[in-house]
């Protein structure tokens, strides 16, 4: 997910795309801990793309206390 993709949505759709994105680290973090995990590259792409959420949340909280 790239950051033109993030701009464009509300705090509700980001909030709602976030927890979606923390489900799939913790589905991920258990086929790892059973050793059933494909594509451990994920796991840092999702990381990278929560933190990015995270940013523009709070971009967006720090504009509405303005």
């Amino acid at each position: 997910m790239k950051m033109s993709e993030i701009k464009d949505l509300t705090l509700v759709e980001l909030s709602a795309k976030g927890r979606d994105l923390r489900q799939e680290m913790f589905n991920l973090r258990l086929q790892q801990a059973s050793a059933q995990l494909e594509k451990p590259a994920r796991l840092r792409t999702l990381r990278k793309d929560i933190a990015r959420l995270e940013t523009r949340i709070s971009t967006l909280r720090n504009k509405a206390t303005k």
